[in-house]
């Protein structure tokens, strides 16, 4: 069983920047693949970004590109999501998940899940 705790989100003006957290409880964080996944109101929810278990590898939706950074220290049990240059469109609850899948991006390959965090996005 793992436990995810989702920190950081808040309300922001467009173009700045906010840093989630994501503390996990397991033993063995550093043989889980860690993503983040956003959802806002009466949306499916989607995959942002995904740090791989093993090379730490990096993948992350177009949308967010060039703006996001995943990072993980295992050390800390812990995944980041750096985001900058922020809009509104990026309003939503995120979501820290894990899986031991290598299948990054897909949502339904993770199987735990945390509770999510709201950023909020003002224009």
């Amino acid at each position: 069983q793992v436990q995810l705790v989702e920190s950081g989100g808040g309300l922001v003006q467009g173009g700045g920047s906010l840093r989630l957290s994501c503390a996990a409880s397991a033993r063995t964080f550093s043989s889980y693949t860690m993503g983040w996944f956003r959802q806002a109101p009466g949306k499916e929810r989607e995959f942002v970004a995904a740090v791989s278990r093993t090379t730490g590898n990096t993948v992350y939706a177009d949308s967010v590109k060039g703006r996001f950074t995943i990072s993980r220290d295992n050390a800390d049990n812990t995944v980041y999501l750096q985001m900058n240059s922020l809009k509104p469109e990026d309003t939503a609850v995120y979501l820290c998940a894990c899986t031991r899948s290598s299948r990054l991006s897909a949502t339904d390959e993770y199987g735990y899940w945390g509770q999510g965090t709201q950023v909020t996005v003002t224009s």
